[in-house]
């Protein structure tokens, strides 16, 4: 007597997909798609993005290059000495949106005398460039409750505090502090300092 199942098969036996397998599908796709929607709803809600316009910031920023804004920062704390904030002048809400450096706090005095920003009696750390238009910082100011003087780290191409049209920004007309920054031409990516 032969025996069957000896010869040529055409049979091929189906692979079984197991369970295990499919849970661990699932669960990297859930984690994925989670991980989508907490990053969307974070941005959302306490952060935003914007590009930067004007050379004001060189070299810390370049115009047209895009930062990431910490909308949250600022309702917990108040803005420091060299926080990069974006703002907008005067509460306009059809400007674009500022990126300028705080160099004086609520309380501070300040002047620029002889190209030199000095708060406090004390030359800034954060103006280290000749200012050729002092502004209205030409006469010593008294910053108000709730105010910072906001100048670009590229003083002579800035539209800043030191403009009757800005003066001192009003902590209501921050946005944020920024960040960090994407990568441009000039510079890689990473943390604004």
């Amino acid at each position: 007597m032969a025996r069957r199942g000896k010869g040529l098969s055409f049979y091929r036996r189906r692979k079984k997909i197991s369970s295990a397998l499919i849970r661990e599908v699932f669960s990297w796709v859930f984690g994925i798609l989670a991980a989508i929607f907490i990053a969307s709803v974070v941005v959302f809600f306490f952060g935003m993005t914007t590009k930067v316009v004007g050379v004001s910031m060189e070299p810390t920023l370049y115009s047209g290059q895009k930062i990431f804004v910490d909308r949250f920062r600022y309702v917990l704390s108040s803005p420091k000495k060299g926080d990069v904030v974006v703002f907008l002048p005067n509460g306009n809400e059809n400007a674009h949106y500022y990126v300028k450096r705080v160099v004086a706090t609520p309380g501070d005095h300040l002047i620029i005398r002889d190209g030199t920003l000095f708060v406090n009696g004390i030359e800034s750390e954060w103006v280290t460039e000749y200012i050729a238009d002092p502004g209205i910082a030409f006469n010593e100011l008294t910053l108000g409750n709730g105010e910072y003087f906001c100048v670009g780290d590229n003083p002579a191409n800035s539209e800043d505090s030191r403009s009757a049209n800005i003066g001192p920004v009003k902590d209501s007309d921050i946005i944020g502090k920024a960040w960090f920054r994407t990568k441009c031409e000039e510079q890689g990516m990473g943390f604004i300092k």
